[in-house]
């Protein structure tokens, strides 16, 4: 009676198969297939989105702003928070500002570098953050470097201005 019922089952089972609602192996390769390449459609979208936001950026940020005595205080009085963080952590630099290297005219080169000159291929925002710090900040004791701190492809990325304060190395 056991096997009767084993032949039963397999008999179910191989009709079950064969209906449309299971699919066949090719069914199942083309299925997986399909899904492979709408991940990867999802991944090249994410990619052109990332793209378009990244042109985005640098076009706003090539565009100096108006900088007014209101739009200045805008600026500093969160980095002065920032700052103050930085100090209680006892830290001694603070990123205070990161752009693709396309905003250098030089595309970062200079920086990496480390050429004396390298303000001088700012443009943009930037320029107007190193003037900033030339004018303001500078005086009141604090350093300001720049470096390369992102190589996608193996090619300058994007550009780190870090405040510094505390002891100068020697």
């Amino acid at each position: 009676m056991e096997t009767l019922k084993t032949k039963l089952d397999e008999s179910k089972a191989q009709q079950e198969l064969g209906d449309e609602m299971f699919m066949s192996a090719a069914d199942l390769r083309t299925y997986m297939t399909e899904m492979q390449m709408a991940k990867a459609m999802k991944l090249v979208d994410g990619m052109d989105r990332a793209e378009k936001a990244r042109h985005d950026l640098i076009k706003r940020m090539a565009e100096p702003i108006d900088l007014t005595p209101e739009r200045l205080q805008e600026i500093l009085q969160p980095l002065k928070s920032k700052l103050r963080s930085a100090a209680e952590r006892g830290e001694t630099e603070l990123l205070v500002m990161r752009f693709p290297s396309s905003l250098c005219s030089d595309k970062g080169r200079a920086i990496n570098n480390a050429d004396p000159d390298w303000p001088d291929t700012l443009t943009g925002r930037p320029r107007q953050a190193y003037e900033l710090w030339q004018n303001q900040l500078r005086p009141a004791g604090f350093r300001l470097s720049a470096m390369i701190i992102e190589w996608p492809g193996g090619f300058p990325g994007d550009v780190g201005f870090f405040l510094k304060w505390g002891e100068a190395k020697k």
